[in-house]
């Protein structure tokens, strides 16, 4: 009976799990580090939030009819307090924004990072520049 020639087989079987197990590791990677940019983003947001309520509710803006202050818009916080609320976010030269807008009853805090984008490209672009917001009632 003749022999079959399995020369081969075992490098074969390797590629085949190495290259599942390789894509599934760094797309583990990838969304953790999505995921600790978005909690970084959220905690940034909410320290700016509490920037804005420390600087702009004034006594006087408390007993005045409610309005938007609109001398609250603007960049509440410097670059070495979002740095020390977020430090996550300024690895790899990044540089997040953080803005506020006012509308209705509500001052909206927003936190985004605009230049993150996802190592892996099975993702697309649909998870790059993430932010966060949080919202202020007055």
């Amino acid at each position: 009976m003749r022999q079959l020639d399995n020369r081969g087989v075992a490098a074969f079987e390797f590629i085949l799990v190495f290259v599942s197990l390789f894509t599934l590791i760094f797309a583990i990677f990838d969304l953790g580090r999505y995921a600790i940019t978005m909690q970084s983003l959220r905690k940034l947001a909410s320290a700016g939030a509490r920037a804005v309520m420390i600087n702009c509710y004034t006594p006087a803006l408390l007993q005045s009819p409610p309005s938007s202050p609109s001398s609250c818009t603007g960049d509440p916080m410097s670059t070495v307090e979002k740095q020390n609320a977020a430090p996550f976010l300024y690895f790899g030269g990044l540089t997040p924004t953080l803005s506020v807008a006012s509308g209705g009853n509500n001052l909206t805090v927003t936190a985004s990072q605009a230049g993150f984008t996802m190592l892996m490209p099975i993702w697309g672009t649909t998870l790059n520049a993430p932010s966060a917001s949080t919202s202020i009632p007055f």
